[in-house]
């Protein structure tokens, strides 16, 4: 009977002292003084730890195929707080930008600009160009069609309203590209042709209406201010299911077919073009007329143009081009800006391949990586190799966060029902995203509630599901969207985890 109750006691006691109550120190009073104390017993220090999700745990329960890499560091120490197969090569999608950027940063400067001119090769009489008038570019990613119309303002500023000789169009300062991925499907706009001359992300835009039993179509190069249509692209209505674009190389022009079943009630699409240099010029002479300037149709240009100046337009800084970039992940962008960086070190700019093994040396000379291998610039191309290791390694260098740091978007955290960004969440991120089928990478910086600053690469992928989802040609392959909904659902857990695990 005393045995009993001297075991009742001694559990109601050890409760109360666990709970830190009065009433329990007072139940351990009673029962015996040696096990009781008048003071609450303090929690241990680390005890809000013991409630965080380990990293393994969040990764089992996502349920993600395929294979997950991370690789967090403290910015202060270079210390690595967490790491899961650090140095296995995984594509890192659009990550790759971040590499690109301060590449091109370093090397031509965060004011850097492009410039596109118009050159006349002769005097202007009675408002003629006795001589040749030349649009040129230098590989401008962000030129548009309001951008060619205001060059073609200054034309008309200039006295200039036609030409006796040619209209010329040189886009020579950088190699043409042909695609950035043949991987791609041929009307994915992400994947253009790259030249020294780009308007509107090489791009055209495609909008089509019903029109009783059939369709009306119309191809044109618009932006806010003026939108001609085109001729250097042209589209025809198929009777067919699939494919559902399909496009040929025309006599001087891109010759597009899309399916009859795919149409609905109407739409609109980017396209992508095949002829920029062309399509530069028919967009340039079609907004010059608008100002009362005639133009003939463009032709190009062997060899850099030599003449007076009449008009020019020059870029965003480097710096705001890097941010808008990194902000919609622009793949244009991302490759005009590493073919120019390489093309400025003096480095084999001829193709994608050779100017992102260029980068690559770079990354492993100035920032002793070792398991990095791009092959373009952008990430659209899915053999790119990187090792979260070696991103970390990039983002902790010295000197890079204050570069990239302020250019990178801010990646919102969720509140406590997953659903809605929290803007007050204590864990603050600043990163770059990537996405590809069933790739998705997510790498930058994290500071937790404390202050403490961490670097950090997030890198999961399915390369058996991406390797079948690339044979079969789907423009978004079945299980690509919920693999990737899931790791980036992952990747905020992580940080989440990062951000309040280490507030020490």
């Amino acid at each position: 009977m005393y045995e009993k109750r001297s075991t009742l006691v001694s559990r109601r006691a050890a409760l109360g002292l666990l709970l830190g109550g009065v009433a329990g120190a007072a139940i351990g009073q009673e029962a015996a003084p040696k096990f009781a104390s008048p003071f609450p017993i303090a929690r241990p220090a680390d005890l809000y730890k013991r409630a965080i999700p380990s990293a393994e745990a969040l990764i089992e329960a996502s349920g993600l195929s395929g294979q997950v890499s991370f690789s967090v560091v403290d910015l202060a120490t270079g210390e690595t707080l967490e790491a899961r197969n650090p140095i296995l090569r995984l594509p890192p999608a659009s990550v790759a930008k971040s590499v690109t950027s301060i590449y091109a940063l370093e090397t031509l400067g965060a004011d850097f600009t492009f410039k596109t001119q118009v050159f006349v090769t002769g005097p202007v009489v009675e408002g003629r160009v006795q001589g040749d008038l030349i649009l040129a570019g230098s590989g401008d990613p962000t030129l548009d069609t309001d951008m060619l119309g205001a060059l073609a303002e200054q034309v008309k500023a200039a006295g200039i309203t036609g030409v006796t000789g040619q209209f010329l169009i040189w886009d020579g300062a950088l190699s043409r590209i042909e695609q950035i991925d043949h991987q791609q499907t041929e009307y994915a706009g992400y994947n253009p042709t790259i030249t020294g001359l780009n308007v509107n992300y090489n791009r055209v835009h495609f909008e089509w209406r019903r029109a009783g039993e059939d369709y009306t179509v119309k191809m044109d190069a618009r932006a806010e201010r003026y939108a001609p249509d085109v001729r250097i692209a042209s589209m025809r209505i198929a009777p067919r299911d699939l494919p559902v674009f399909d496009w040929e190389a025309g006599q001087g022009r891109d010759d597009w077919t899309v399916a009859r079943s795919a149409l609905g009630n109407g739409g609109a699409r980017w396209l992508p073009v095949r002829l920029p240099a062309l399509y530069a010029g028919e967009v340039f002479q079609a907004v010059a007329k608008m100002q009362g300037v005639t133009l003939p149709k463009a032709s190009r240009a062997e060899n850099a143009p030599n003449g007076e100046v009449v008009a020019l337009h020059e870029s965003p800084p480097l710096s705001v081009m890097v941010r808008d970039m990194l902000l919609y992940s622009t793949n244009l962008t991302a490759e005009v800006l590493g073919l120019s960086a390489t093309q400025a070190r003096g480095g084999d700019a001829s193709s994608l391949r050779a100017s992102a093994k260029a980068m690559t040396e770079w990354a492993r000379t100035r920032l002793g990586t070792r398991h990095l291998d791009f092959v373009d610039h952008s990430g659209l191309g899915g053999e790119s190799q990187v090792s979260t290791s070696d991103m970390v390694r990039l983002f902790a260098e010295d000197g890079v966060e204050a570069l990239i740091g302020p250019l990178l978007k801010t990646i919102g955290m969720p509140d406590a029902s997953g659903k809605k960004i929290d803007p007050d969440h204590p864990v603050k991120v600043a990163a770059k995203t990537g996405t590809l089928d069933f790739v998705s990478t997510l790498a930058g910086y994290v500071t937790g509630p404390n202050g403490r600053r961490m670097a950090f690469a997030i890198f999961a992928a399915d390369l058996p599901a991406r390797a079948q989802a690339k044979a079969i040609d789907n423009e978004v392959p079945r299980g690509a969207r919920s693999f990737n909904s899931s790791a980036k659902k992952l990747q905020k857990q992580l940080l989440d985890r990062w951000g309040m695990y280490y507030a020490s």
